[in-house]
């Protein structure tokens, strides 16, 4: 089974409350090493069999219609997720 990676982060004009909160807290919890922190969004799809560029474009159109909001945000990236990657993202 093949999966691919979609992400979405906020258009760089539009505010990220969210971002900004983790920001801030960063240097409270002793983590001092960021000068600034953009919270997006990240799917994980999974397709039967290889990945092949046509489900890659089809995933592309997801993206753009349906995983996220044209108006305020952009999509910044739709590829294949390598096979030992974890389907969770893997907290490390």
């Amino acid at each position: 089974m093949g999966r691919i990676i979609v992400e979405v982060m906020p258009k760089p004009e539009i505010l990220d409350p969210q971002g900004k909160a983790v920001g801030s807290a960063l240097p409270r919890l002793g983590i001092t090493g960021f000068t600034s922190v953009r919270q997006g969004k990240c799917f994980h799809l999974g397709v039967e069999g290889p990945v092949t560029p046509e489900l890659l474009e089809e995933a592309r159109r997801a993206a753009e219609s349906v995983l996220s909001n044209p108006i305020i945000e952009d999509v910044v990236r739709v590829e294949e997720l390598p096979e030992d990657d974890s389907p969770a993202g893997g907290a490390r």
